[in-house]
């Protein structure tokens, strides 16, 4: 199996609602860390499990983080859950790539006639 294309598996996740999420608190923590000269936090949680007897895996996500702020701080945490396939090239979204060709022409099931 080949690695998990890390920023492919970030957008993947909550359809790439996490990603944006995690963004956000990079910036705002940042900002208030130089706003207040206080130390601030960002923690990403993931926990995975098998989902029935099949090859997809539930990704539980969590995002918590502390912003200081100018008298204390400011905390929020976000956790859901996205199902992903384990393949070979990974953890993917789709078990196979959407935009392959579905059905080959010498796959057709009537062969054309010649004239």
């Amino acid at each position: 199996m080949k690695a998990t294309d890390a920023a492919e598996f970030l957008n993947s996740l909550n359809a790439g609602v996490f990603a944006q999420q995690l963004g956000r608190a990079l910036s705002d923590v940042a900002a208030g860390v130089i706003d207040h000269s206080k130390q601030g936090e960002v923690t990403i949680k993931l926990k995975l499990k098998q989902i029935g007897q099949s090859n997809q895996v539930a990704v539980t996500h969590t995002l918590d983080f502390v912003q200081p702020t100018k008298r204390g701080k400011k905390r929020e945490d976000t956790t859901l859950d996205t199902p992903l396939f384990v393949t070979a090239e990974g953890l993917t979204l789709f078990q196979t790539n959407p935009t392959d060709q579905l059905f080959k022409r010498e796959d057709a099931p009537v062969i054309p006639h010649e004239v």
